[in-house]
This record gives structure tokens, sequence and C-alpha cells, in this order.
């Protein structure tokens, strides 16, 4: 079975600071994984590479067996790739309603676009109260709940989702994973960056520790949760070196 997305031998860099060292890692058909690391680690670093939104020194990325070198990084997702990016990544000047047409609009489907609204709104009822409101003006919970419902009117083959749980309150991260649990049951193949490493490996199947760029440490999300010594042995952030 071909991959849904493959890295070999990752390396990102933002002039002497080498962010992310030789990183290899996969994602199956169906699966969830995610990317657990300290604050500076480089999980965000890896998402935007992943994506084409910042180039890579070196390494390999395939998303379904096809290389994505220099695919931009709209077409990455006209394929299929959704990034839900570390700060939401709705467009703060449209409204809930806009925002989620351009993401219908993004790649063909199967339904109209008044079906996958009305999915998007039944999931999420305040959405479609707000929706003549501008996504700028929203709570962040309400924000984080409008990025995932792009993936509800229009199912991506690929979910990739950075940080889902920054800077909500407690209710709002349960609300969050309950989400993706949800997305996770349809068989989307889901790509999960998390500081908060108890939710993310109670969700994921597998999962790769994350050090100072370099994967440390991987295994199936349960084994690795109930290794707590070894989490926090390479949990703890150390200063950068270049």
């Amino acid at each position: 079975m071909v991959d849904v997305l493959a890295a070999k031998d990752l390396h990102v860099g933002y002039g002497p600071i080498k962010a992310v060292r030789g990183c290899s890692f996969r994602l199956g058909e169906g699966e969830t994984v995610a990317i657990v690391g300290a604050n500076g680690a480089g999980k965000t670093t890896i998402m935007r590479a992943l994506s084409n939104l910042i180039p890579r020194e070196k390494g390999t990325v395939t998303f379904e067996g096809r290389s994505t070198e220099s695919v931009e990084a709209h077409a990455l997702a006209r394929a299929g790739m959704l990034h839900v990016p570390e700060g939401r990544g709705v467009i703060g000047r449209l409204t809930v309603f806009e925002n989620l047409r351009i993401a219908y609009d993004a790649r063909a489907s199967e339904r109209t676009f008044e079906a996958a609204l009305a999915a998007a709104f039944e999931r999420f009822p305040t959405l479609g109260e707000r929706k003549s409101q501008r996504a700028g003006s929203l709570s962040g919970g309400e924000q984080q709940m409008l990025a995932l419902a792009k993936a509800i009117v229009n199912p991506p083959r690929l979910l990739m989702v950075d940080e889902p749980s920054l800077g909500l309150a407690p209710l709002m991260v349960r609300e969050a994973f309950a989400v993706l649990s949800e997305f996770q049951r349809t068989g989307i193949a889901i790509l999960l960056v998390e500081q908060n490493v108890r939710s993310a490996l109670g969700l994921a199947h597998r999962a790769y520790v994350l050090r100072q760029g370099e994967i440390v440490l991987e295994g199936a999300g349960a084994d690795l949760l109930a290794d707590e010594g070894s989490l926090r042995r390479h949990l703890v952030a150390r200063p950068r070196h270049t």
C-alpha cells in the first residue's frame, strides 16, 4: 500500500539555524500520526515544509506516492492536502460563510455546497449562527472550529493540524480533539503536531517524538504514552545550537 505521506531525510534551516535535521517518517491510509515535542523542537517547521510553504534544504517528500518537489502549496491543497496551521489559518476579513466557500471550492466535491455547508453547521451550530460574521471577530475556540469545519465541507485525503490546542480553554481543547477523533473514524489520514502530549498520543495510532529538530523516539501512541520516563527525558527543551 502506498503511504499517504512520506518524508525521508528532511532538513530545513533558517540561515545558520538548522531547525529540522534528517527527519524521516510516514503516514499510512486512514492512519493518525502525531509529532510531539517541546516548544521550539521544529514541529511547525516540519509542517510548513511538508506543505511547501517554506523550502527544504534536503530530503524528499511524497504525497500519495508522488513527489511534492516544486509543487505549489495551493496545488497540494487542490490534490487533497489540507493544512490547518498554528493560529487557525482562517481569513479574518472574510465571513464564516466565505471561509467555508473557499474551502469547498479548493477542489472538486461529490456534494453540493449547500449539503456540505449544512453538514458543517450541523456539527458546529455556533458557526451557523455566526455565518455572516467576520472570522477575525470569532473567539479563539470558534476560529479553531471554523478551521476544522473546512475538513467537513470538503474532506481531504490528508489533514495536517498544527497545535490545535494552542490558546484554547480546556473545554475547547476537548472539543477540538473530539472532532479530530470523528475525522479519524471516517478514515481521513491525520498528521497532528501538538504540545499537548497526552491528548496527541491518546489519539494517534503512531507517534514521533521530536527534540531539537531530530526524531529521538517513535512507536505506537499508547506505548509512548505509557513510557513516561522516556517522554520526560525527551520533551525537555534544550538551547538550540547552530
